[in-house]
C-alpha cells in the first residue's frame, strides 16, 4: 500500500485532507505536525489508529527527525501542507514564517530527495500572485509572483525552492495554489469562523476597512480533492490553481453570516485596515479542470450554510479551541505535554 506523508496534517486543511483520504482506505498515512497553536489533534479524533493513520509530533525544520521518519516509514509521496499561514501574525513577526515556510520546506525537500520519494506535492496559496484590480483577469499559473505580505513572500520563496529542486535535481514535484478556504475545523482567527462564532455569541464582528476586499472562496473539501488529483494525475513540475468561482466582498460574507445566525447587523465594527491589505484575489482554475478533471462542487451559499451549521453543532470543539483546552489533548493521549 502506498504511504503518504502529510505535513501539517492536524491543521485546518490538513485534517480535512487526512479525514478524506483515510475514509477511502486507499493509502497509508503518516501525519507530521508540530502542533503549534493552529495544530489540533482533536481535528483527527477517531482517525489516528496507529496502523493506517500514524501521528508523528515534530517540525519540518528538524532535519534529523525527517531523515528518520522517511527511513522508518518508507514514504512514497509527500503532501506538504505545513505552514505558518496567518497574514496578521506575519506582519507582527515575519521570522517564524521564514523559518517554517522557507527553511522547513527546504529541509523537507532535501529529506524527500534523499529518500527518493515518488512525488512531492507542495500546497501553496494564491496570495503569492499579489493583488488584482477590480477589472483585472483572474490569476493563472502564468501570473508573475508579486507577494505583498511577509506570509505570502515566505510562501513564494518556498514555491521557488520547489521549482529549483525540479529543475536542478529532477525531483517529481507538483505545486498547487488555492484561493481562500473555508469549512469545518478552521481555527477561529480566520474570517468565516471568527465572524460565525462572534455572531453566535453576540460579540462584535471586526471588519477591516470598508470590507470591500474581494476573495474567491473555496470549500476545503473541493481543495482537498484538488490536492489528491494533483498527486494522482498532475504532471511533474507543473503548477495547478484551485478556485471556487466564489468571488465575494468580505462584507457580504459577514452579512451572510449575520443573516444565517440571526444576529443583528449592529454587531459589525469597521476597524483600521491591515497594512498592505491586498484588495482582490481571483483564481482561473481552467488548467486544473482540463488536465486533472477537477471542478468545485460546493457553491459559496451552500458551503457557507453547511459551515455555519458545523460550528453550531460542534460547540465543544469551538469552546476547546477558544479556551485553549485543545492544547492539553496531546498530553492526555500521548503522556507528555507540548
Amino acid at each position: 500500500m502506498t504511504t503518504l506523508l502529510v505535513t501539517g496534517g492536524a491543521g485546518f486543511i490538513g485534517s480535512n485532507l487526512v479525514r478524506m483520504v483515510a475514509a477511502t482506505g486507499q493509502y497509508r498515512l503518516v501525519v507530521l505536525d508540530a502542533l503549534t497553536y493552529a495544530g489540533n489533534l482533536q481535528n483527527l479524533e477517531g482517525v489516528i489508529d496507529g496502523h493506517r493513520v500514524i501521528f508523528v509530533h515534530g517540525s519540518i525544520t528538524d532535519a534529523e527527525l525527517l531523515s528518520k521518519l522517511f527511513a522508518d516509514h518508507t514514504i512514497d509521496a509527500v503532501l506538504h501542507l505545513a505552514a505558518e499561514s496567518h497574514v496578521d501574525r506575519s506582519i507582527a513577526s515575519a521570522a517564524p514564517f521564514v523559518e517554517t515556510n522557507v527553511t522547513g520546506t527546504l529541509r523537507l525537500l532535501e529529506a524527500a530527495r534523499a529518500a527518493s520519494v515518488r512525488r512531492f506535492v507542495h500546497v501553496s496559496t494564491d496570495e503569492v500572485y499579489g493583488t488584482l484590480g477590480p477589472e483585472d483577469p483572474a490569476f493563472t499559473e502564468e501570473t508573475p509572483l508579486q507577494p505583498n505580505s511577509p506570509y505570502s513572500a515566505s510562501k513564494a520563496a518556498s514555491d521557488l525552492l520547489v521549482r529549483a529542486f525540479v529543475h536542478t535535481y529532477g525531483m517529481d514535484c507538483v505545486t498547487t495554489r488555492c484561493s481562500n478556504n473555508y469549512g469545518p475545523y478552521q481555527f477561529p482567527e480566520k474570517l468565516i469562523p471568527l465572524m460565525t462564532l462572534n455572531a453566535l455569541e453576540g460579540k462584535p464582528l471586526p471588519v477591516y476597512g470598508d470590507g470591500r476586499q474581494v476573495r474567491d472562496w473555496l470549500h476545503v473539501e473541493d481543495h482537498c480533492r484538488g490536492i489528491m488529483l494533483s498527486l494522482e494525475r498532475g504532471r511533474a513540475g507543473e503548477v495547478y490553481n484551485f478556485g471556487g468561482f466564489g468571488e465575494r466582498f468580505n462584507i457580504d460574507i459577514v452579512r451572510g453570516i449575520l443573516e444565517a445566525t440571526g444576529a443583528d447587523a449592529s454587531l459589525i465594527r469597521h476597524v483600521t485596515d491591515r497594512p498592505g491589505h491586498d484588495r482582490r484575489y481571483a483564481i482561473d482554475p481552467r488548467k486544473a479542470t482540463s488536465e486533472l478533471g477537477w471542478h468545485p462542487v460546493h457553491s459559496v451559499e451552500k458551503g457557507l450554510a453547511d459551515t455555519i451549521a458545523w460550528y453550531k453543532e460542534n460547540a465543544a470543539w469551538c469552546e476547546n479551541v477558544r479556551s485553549g483546552a485543545y492544547l492539553d489533548y496531546y498530553a492526555k493521549h500521548y503522556g507528555t505535554s507540548l
